[in-house]
């Protein structure tokens, strides 16, 4: 492939990615060679080929496969003739770029310049942030803090676990205040930037530069912050420009795996100074709202692949076999799409379990009816010897029905199987157990959310 055919790919790619993503990620890409399957590109940092590797290569594989190159895998090579992007000089001011990590540092002109802003995602915006009761509130405090009115709650610390929506919902939130408050000086980072640059200017001795920059935002963001858990001097800077912001009224949000308390080795003042403020938990993903983001993707997916049919009932079957990462459950479509587009079939149920085979495979855990059991005693607070022996007070008799529901529900064990684990009862006492935790949840909201809570724990 000559340049000239790359770059007419690259413009191609526009209209998917977006114009800032071209810009920062797609433009400073150079086709090298197409050999034995390998498409080599020259970049001009190690970081940009990670990045494009990991957020964008599966797109880039699919163009070159359409543009007729046999192409299994892409390399990415950081050439020494290749110069610093045009891009980060470029940038309108107060807009995310990326930091020129492994370039000489270039003129400073503008405070705005030096800001270690990280890029921003065009597709994590609010429009695309699919709401459900999981993470209802934490969307509603982001659009909040995106309004950038007066600081009602410092910081904002959102915290879940992988693919729950943390790096949406600050990428919107950045997104936003561009859009509607350009006046701010708005700084998204993750932990490790922030630790990188600290570590720089140690090295540099620009320690006061350091302090300026950070303490000169209007709203600073900072991702993944467990990272700087046990990097003692890095807490200690973060705490002072925390400190710093927070006395001027600046807004700070920040993000995590795990709840202030629980990240191990952070200092405690640092803990007690995070909890201050709004602290929102991005729960588990329950089936309505992955079956929502699927069918929002899809919207998205048929601008693109106007021609492919999709059978119903696919996409309630991803819904509930992938539960645990929306991201997970996201790259499944994207493949879905991309190689019933290749193949030139129809989605089908049969094609979506021979093409997501491996994912299929990888998300099913094994919940045993002892689990079940031990869960739900420990929910109702009582003893397992009594929800599986003989008595039939109502106090046990109903947690035993909402076990052999859950078990007939997340297991695939027989009836006749299930009667046997709860004190080898008969098969219709299952089956009637079943029938009545099926006609309580659609009137009793208490065993709704019993069951729901119960389910999440069990697939977490």
């Amino acid at each position: 492939m000559t340049q000239d055919q790359w770059g007419q790919l690259k413009q191609s790619l526009i209209g998917t990615v977006g114009q800032h993503n071209f810009k920062n990620w797609i433009e400073p890409l150079e086709i090298e060679e197409i050999a034995e399957g390998v498409a080599t590109f020259a970049v001009p940092t190690t970081f940009l080929g990670n990045y494009v590797s990991r957020n964008f290569g599966d797109l880039i594989l699919h163009q070159l496969t359409q543009a007729g190159e046999a192409v299994r895998r892409l390399n990415f090579r950081v050439s020494t003739e290749t110069l610093p992007r045009p891009a980060a000089q470029a940038a309108p001011q107060n807009s995310p770029q990326a930091p020129a990590a492994t370039h000489a540092p270039q003129p400073v002109r503008t405070t705005e310049e030096q800001l270690p802003n990280a890029p921003l995602d065009a597709r994590f915006t609010f429009d695309t942030f699919v709401v459900g009761k999981p993470n209802e509130l934490a969307h509603a405090a982001a659009r909040r803090v995106a309004e950038g009115g007066p600081v009602s709650f410092n910081p904002l610390f959102l915290y879940g676990g992988v693919g729950l929506g943390k790096t949406h919902l600050m990428h919107a939130i950045a997104w936003e205040l561009q859009s509607q408050r350009p006046d701010l000086n708005v700084v998204y980072l993750s932990a490790e930037q922030f630790m990188y640059r600290f570590v720089q200017a140690l090295r540099d001795r620009k320690m006061m530069d350091f302090k300026q920059l950070f303490r000169s935002v209007d709203v600073l963001m900072v991702d993944d912050v467990q990272f700087i858990a046990g990097k003692d001097s890095t807490q200690e800077e973060f705490f002072h420009t925390f400190n710093a912001l927070v006395d001027q009224n600046k807004q700070i949000i920040i993000s995590a795996d795990r709840a202030p308390g629980e990240i191990k080795d952070l200092e405690e003042r640092i803990k007690s100074r995070l909890q201050c403020g709004l602290v929102v938990d991005l729960h588990p993903t329950d089936y309505e709202l992955r079956l929502g983001i699927l069918q929002s993707k899809v919207e998205q997916y048929r601008q693109q692949y106007p021609e492919l049919e999709l059978e119903s009932g696919v996409l309630e079957f991803l819904a509930h076999r992938i539960s645990t990462n929306v991201r997970v459950l996201e790259g499944a479509l994207t493949r879905l799409f991309a190689f019933a587009s290749l193949v030139g079939r129809p989605i089908t149920m049969a094609l979506t379990q021979d093409c997501l085979a491996d994912v299929l495979r990888a998300s099913e855990r094994k919940i045993t009816v002892e689990e079940i059991q031990r869960k739900v005693s420990e929910h109702y607070n009582i003893r397992l010897s009594d929800m599986i022996g003989p008595k039939r007070v109502r106090t046990y008799a109903r947690p035993r029905q909402v076990a052999m529901y859950l078990c007939k529900q997340l297991t695939s064990r027989s009836l006749p199987e299930i009667g046997r684990r709860f004190g080898g009862r008969d098969h219709t006492t299952v089956m009637h157990g079943v029938k009545r935790i099926e006609e309580l949840r659609a009137k009793d909201g208490q065993i709704a959310e019993d069951l729901e809570l119960l389910r999440r724990a069990l697939e977490a």
